[in-house]
């Protein structure tokens, strides 16, 4: 299993949204809003909750960036693989 932590940004929403957001988080004074890490068991769970997130804040006013990537390191045969997700895609508006 390939665990996905990442960085969410949120800008452009009244308090009252940012009290409805699912993780707990830093609220910003500034060009942000709202900071958090988030982790995700995989990347379509990851999707998924982009997906909910846009619902929720009625828009694209956030960004989503992978900043660990985990890995499966495996020795086969005398031979080191290591397993690592590809084709993530950063959301952002």
């Amino acid at each position: 299993m390939r665990k996905i932590e990442a960085i969410l940004l949120v800008w452009g929403v009244r308090d009252e949204v940012l009290e409805k957001l699912p993780v707990e988080g830093y609220w910003l004074y500034g060009e942000y809003d709202f900071i958090a890490k988030v982790e995700f068991q995989n990347e379509s769970e990851m999707e998924r909750f982009a997906g909910e997130l846009k619902k929720l804040v009625h828009g694209g006013t956030f960004k989503l960036m992978p900043i660990t990537l985990s890995a499966v390191k495996r020795d086969v045969n005398g031979v080191e693989t290591i397993s690592m997700l590809e084709s993530l895609k950063v959301s952002a508006p």
